[in-house]
């Protein structure tokens, strides 16, 4: 069985009345939402608080609740609204001076992060260098599309935005992240 099945399963249950069914929802979602909610530059705890939030108003409506393709894309869209809901509250900033953080994420166990120290540093400094120099927007569609694997169209309702910005974000996103990658391959190449 898929996890997209699974999700589904437990999405209709939750909906049903059963609590075990979403508690095991937020446990399969929290790391993703978590980390996701953080990428937002606000407080850790401000994440979690929006994260609960959601969950608590999920139960609250699942009456009212549809059903849905991907629980996944689902509740990042929700967290999204939540937290810029608690930064327009708090007059942190507008939607359109959101910042966004795009660290790597750090998945690996600590032994291969020792044999591979030294490249793996540097090749994260200089990741996190090109991706720091992209608009906020442009950062959000590459996180959204390559590390949580949404759609165009969902990344568009998650964002906010028609499908054709979100085309457009990942066009000019990639195409400076090439260019800059390109020219020091050159540079590289013509010492030879």
């Amino acid at each position: 069985m898929t996890a997209q099945f699974e999700d589904q399963i437990l999405w209709r249950s939750y909906r049903q009345d059963d609590k075990r069914a979403l508690g095991q929802l937020a446990e399969r979602y929290y790391r993703v939402l978590m980390h996701y909610g953080l990428k937002f530059m606000v407080h850790e705890q401000v994440v979690e608080d929006c994260i609960q939030e959601l969950f608590l108003q999920l139960w609250q409506n699942r009456v009212h609740i549809n059903d849905t393709e991907s629980v996944k894309h689902y509740l990042l869209k929700a967290l999204r609204n939540h937290i810029l809901q608690h930064m327009r509250s708090e007059k942190v900033m507008s939607r359109e001076e959101l910042d966004w953080d795009m660290s790597v994420a750090e998945d690996f166990d600590a032994e291969s992060v020792m044999i591979h120290q030294e490249s793996l540093s540097i090749l994260t400094t200089t990741i996190q260098e090109q991706l720091s120099s992209l608009p906020a927007r442009e950062r959000e569609a590459l996180y959204l599309r390559y590390y949580d694997n949404l759609s165009i169209p969902e990344i568009a309702e998650v964002m906010h935005v028609n499908r054709q910005s979100v085309s457009n974000f990942l066009q000019k996103a990639l195409s400076k992240l090439r260019s800059k990658w390109l020219v020091p391959l050159f540079a590289m190449f013509s010492f030879f």
